[in-house]
């Protein structure tokens, strides 16, 4: 036994030996290459300098509204930077707090990320999301205590014997400096768009401030941050799971990104590509000189299909109407007012020329104002126009009259008999409005008679409905650039996915636009122009060109792209226009009664709850040479009429019309 034990640790004895030798070979090779092969480099290093290559940062591509006029540009903003190849390494701390100092003597704010709070007893703040992060590069487990980080963080950058006060400002910087991987290569960000009085003391002591440098960015402004801002988008610092999905080799930690709208949707256009300038240094960390390996290229140029003016038209006629109803109407016909959208449309190209959220923001002080926008009533900052589903209520009914005439189960003739109760089921009879008697297609339309309309659905059915609303792009995408919902139109197969028993009456509801279609309003705006534009249904879009920087080259131009066509007879179009026609003269009459010019329409008040209802209007103009087409909603509006005011002060903005009295008495208060 005693022999066998002598052998094992002779064994033992053995391989430790080995491993010593194999190391000491491995060490003495790597010294060998050291002092031959690379020596003469570390020579050059250490007498002669070396050299860095840091990023020329590319400015971002301009997004223009369709005439060339600004929505999102860039300035020159002056940050502080951090050079680790000259910065004094022991002096890190001394130099951070130093740096704060002056930007509190100047009111300014540094970069600062770590979820601590500011004062001790130190506790957690920010998101789970970035707590985890903060001990994940701390190495300490998922569960440790915000004391545990406070000692981590003290231990890890040497800020043991510090105040409370020094401690948390310099751990801040440290660690954000680690996180976001500062280096040799990688400069770190100190502060961003600091003052010239800043600058200028900093230049003053640089001497003290070694690897402290001031550098020439962009940052992105907004000339016109009210224009249309929900479409425009703004950009932000990349977010962590977001860079994990981003090219490495075009984004850096500290890069900007678009985060919505066309500032998201364009990105990889507007980013533009950095440059990369070498930086050699002499022995005792001097620039020698400096040489542009690569140039930048700025961004490309977006140009939008936005008229600015007529944006700010729509609004304003939007805003107004709402406010109005607030302040005048009766309660529970308008007084409710929440919100609105409208979206205005070019008939032959899709262009969507103006789209208006009420209420909105300004991209321009989005950041400040983001704390108060998320808790302002009514949500400013949803983008209504295509994130927005309404159920369209009557606004419907003219899909339903053009699917009925084209499959002849009715002509311009037809008529049904309206008797106020539909009594075809002995189960489920629903009401009109009116006792019309018997009523044709363009009465039907102009007068908004459910009776006519849950006649014709019945008979046609909701697969033929359906049909036709895909033809007239409902509940379809609409090749809008930036996110939207599609929404649905009522159907068996989506109330069967969502556990609801569908009956007759579920058809019939489908009809006249209720049930379960909701629509985003730029849909609706796009149905409304297929019907001027005969049925031939064009992709909405948000985007005319890409150009270069310089517009020297059109890199990109939106494509009209027929996405269906019902081949609509002129028969069936002559038709539904005269019903769209007379719906101007009945359903809104007053509203276009002095508008010297042809308006195609219809008029949707499409029940909410049991107590409100949403106004919903559609239109096209001029009825007989149609260029634009308009949607507007307005949440808890009450009848549809109450939304036409909106259209018609566009329409009088558009096409110069005088006629009739001023906008500001245009607005109707039921």
């Amino acid at each position: 036994m005693a022999d066998k034990n002598q052998n094992i640790s002779r064994s033992r004895q053995t391989i430790f030996i080995v491993i010593v030798i194999i190391a000491a070979l491995i060490i003495l090779i790597r010294l060998m290459t050291m002092q031959i092969v690379e020596g003469e480099s570390y020579r050059s290093y250490l007498t002669e300098g070396y050299s860095v290559t840091k990023t020329i940062e590319a400015s971002r591509g301009n997004i223009y509204d369709r005439y060339g006029r600004p929505l999102a540009t860039n300035r020159v903003r002056y940050d502080i930077t951090v050079d680790k190849n000259n910065i004094v390494t022991d002096s890190e701390n001394s130099i951070i707090l130093e740096l704060i100092s002056i930007l509190e003597e100047n009111g300014e704010e540094w970069i600062d990320n770590l979820p601590i709070t500011k004062e001790a007893p130190f506790e957690y703040t920010g998101t789970e999301t970035a707590r985890k992060r903060l001990r994940s590069t701390l190495d300490i487990a998922d569960f440790a205590s915000a004391e545990d980080v406070v000692f981590r963080l003290k231990e890890r950058y040497d800020l043991e014997g510090m105040s409370d006060e020094d401690f948390r400002k310099v751990a801040g910087v440290r660690y954000e400096m680690e996180r976001v991987g500062y280096n040799y290569i990688t400069p770190y960000t100190f502060a961003k768009d600091v003052s010239s009085t800043t600058i200028n003391i900093i230049s003053e002591h640089s001497y003290y401030f070694q690897g402290i440098e001031i550098t020439e960015n962009y940052e992105r402004e907004y000339p016109n941050g009210d224009v249309a801002p929900h479409i425009i988008g703004i950009t932000g610092i990349i977010y962590e799971e977001e860079y994990a999905n981003l090219d490495k080799t075009v984004y850096g930690m500290n890069d900007i990104i678009g985060k919505s709208g066309l500032e998201a949707a364009f990105e990889s256009q507007l980013k533009g590509k950095d440059g990369k300038l070498k930086v050699t240094y002499d022995a005792n960390g001097e620039i020698i000189s400096e040489e542009v390996i690569e140039e930048a290229v700025p961004g490309a140029a977006v140009i939008s299909t936005i008229d600015m003016d007529l944006q700010r038209v729509t609004f304003s006629a939007l805003e107004k109407q709402i406010l109005n109803l607030r302040s005048t109407a009766e309660a529970g016909k308008g007084k409710e007012s929440e919100g609105g959208v409208a979206v205005v449309i070019d008939v032959g190209t899709g262009e969507i020329l103006a789209a208006a959220n009420y209420p909105s923001y300004n991209l321009s002080t989005y950041y400040q104002d983001y704390a108060t926008l998320v808790e302002t009533e009514y949500n400013p900052l949803f983008n209504r126009a295509t994130e927005g589903t309404y159920a369209p209520g009557s606004t419907f009914k003219p899909v339903v009259a053009t699917a009925a005439l084209q499959l002849e189960n009715i002509t311009a003739r037809s008529t049904v008999d309206c008797q106020h109760v539909y009594t075809y089921f002995t189960d489920y009879q629903p009401t009109c409005l009116g006792h019309h008697g018997k009523i044709n297609v363009r009465h039907a339309l102009g007068y908004s008679c459910n009776i006519f309309f849950y006649e014709i659905g019945r008979i046609m059915g909701i697969d033929n409905i359906r049909q036709y609303a895909y033809y007239y792009g409902l509940g379809e995408p609409t090749g809008v650039e930036i996110k939207e919902r599609i929404g649905q139109v009522s159907n068996p197969d989506w109330a069967s996915n969502k556990g609801i028993y569908w009956n007759n009456g579920d058809v019939l509801q489908a009809s006249i636009g209720q049930g379960y279609s909701l629509f985003s309003p730029v849909q609706m705006a796009n149905y409304v122009a297929t019907i001027a534009n005969k049925g031939v249904r064009v992709n909405a879009h948000f985007v005319k060109s890409i150009n270069s920087h310089d517009f020297s080259e059109v890199i990109y131009e939106t494509p009209i792209e027929v996405l269906s066509d019902m081949g609509m007879t002129d028969y069936t179009y002559e038709t539904v226009l005269s019903g769209m026609l007379q719906s101007s003269q009945d359903s809104s009459g007053f509203v276009w009664a002095d508008f010297d010019m042809p308006v195609a329409s219809k008029t949707g008040t499409p029940q909410t709850t049991t107590k409100t209802v949403n106004s919903t209007f559609i239109c096209f103009a001029p009825a007989d040479d149609p260029q634009i087409a308009i949607a507007v909603v307005i949440e808890k509006g009450w009848q549809g009429y109450t939304a036409a005011p909106v259209a018609k002060e566009i329409l009088q903005y558009y096409f110069g019309t005088e006629s009739g009295d001023s906008p500001e008495n245009n607005i109707l208060v039921p």
